[in-house]
């Protein structure tokens, strides 16, 4: 990486909305550091939406929701690459880079989902169902995707489904997808008892309160939410898909039901729309800060592995969803 680094007061004219004047001082030398470590070391910071804004929008080089950032990942140039994110999009980004050194900073940055399914569980759906393809979820350990016929994202669920071309397939780990996408296809669906913790927590009774509290407010939930929350919401659809219909319908007055920095990182870019948060955070995403992303720059913490009878059965399955 060549060129002047940015400075923090440009930086901080980004994220000034969303973050106060007082909170800022206490980023500003991680910062810095994580900028320059970053262009002596050939680096590059994958960060998910769920990242906190100063992590999305003064450090990252690449974001987006999981299928966006494994998309990316397949094409990055540098050497290291650190993912602001959980261990399952570190296995990813590392998937598709085999020969490149992938960082977590923190390895106890996990998935509610991920650990609600093993290598062994699909193993014995298969044998529940033989011949019927298994459907992963990308938010699953390199293992569960080596034992499956390919991953989705909650992006690209539905045709990932459908461009397999049987009349039924067996889902894991996300019961929740799983349904909500059985109400869009005619293909039958067989769906694991995986939830993630953020999604599964908001309720009907949420949406009645924050729209008797908030008359106009435009719903927006994730298709992790239960199938009731996506029936009574105006739109659901992935991260991804939560920033384009802002970015398109451009709501005077809006909610996302997914993870709450999701709400910070939209709003720096639409001042004027305003977002209701509902705040519901991911602990295993919040494991990412900045202190941490600069000691694993700093000393190569923590690089994932993956075993190579794994990684190559595992990759398959990931690239089979990328070239859809």
């Amino acid at each position: 990486m060549t060129g002047a680094l940015p400075t923090a007061a440009s930086l901080y004219e980004r994220v000034r909305r969303v973050i106060p004047p007082v909170e800022w001082p206490a980023f500003t030398n991680d910062i810095e550091a994580i900028l320059a470590l970053k262009r002596d070391r050939n680096a590059v910071i994958l960060a998910h939406n769920y990242q906190t804004p100063e992590i999305f929008h003064c450090v990252a080089d690449i974001v987006g929701d999981s299928l966006a950032l494994a998309r990316k990942a397949a094409t990055v140039e540098a050497q290291i690459i650190v993912v602001a994110g959980v261990h399952f999009m570190a296995e990813t980004a590392k998937l598709l880079n085999p020969n490149k050194t992938v960082l977590i900073p923190d390895l106890s940055a996990g998935c509610s989902l991920a650990d609600s399914i093993t290598a062994e569980d699909v193993r014995l759906m298969r044998q529940r169902y033989p011949g019927v393809p298994v459907v992963t979820y990308v938010n699953t350990s390199a293992a569960v995707k080596a034992e499956s016929d390919i991953c989705c994202t909650s992006g690209n669920a539905r045709a990932v489904v459908e461009s397999l071309g049987v009349p039924r397939v067996i889902m894991v780990p996300d019961e929740y997808l799983a349904i909500n996408v059985a109400a869009e296809t005619e293909v039958e669906i067989i769906a694991w008892k995986g939830h993630c913790e953020v999604h599964e927590r908001f309720t009907s009774a949420d949406i009645r309160e924050l729209r008797d509290a908030h008359p106009g407010v435009i719903v927006l939930a994730h298709p992790e939410c239960p199938p009731e929350i996506v029936a009574e919401a105006e739109f659901s659809g992935s991260t991804a898909a939560m920033l384009d219909y802002v970015e398109r319908e451009k709501p005077p007055r809006v909610v996302l039901l997914t993870e709450c920095s999701m709400s910070d990182n939209v709003a720096v870019a639409h001042p004027e729309v305003e977002f209701v948060r509902p705040c519901n955070l991911c602990p295993h995403m919040k494991r990412i800060t900045l202190a941490n992303i600069r000691v694993a720059l700093e000393e190569n913490r923590h690089e994932v592995r993956i075993d190579p009878g794994i990684a190559g059965r595992a990759r398959r399955s990931v690239e089979r969803m990328l070239s859809i």
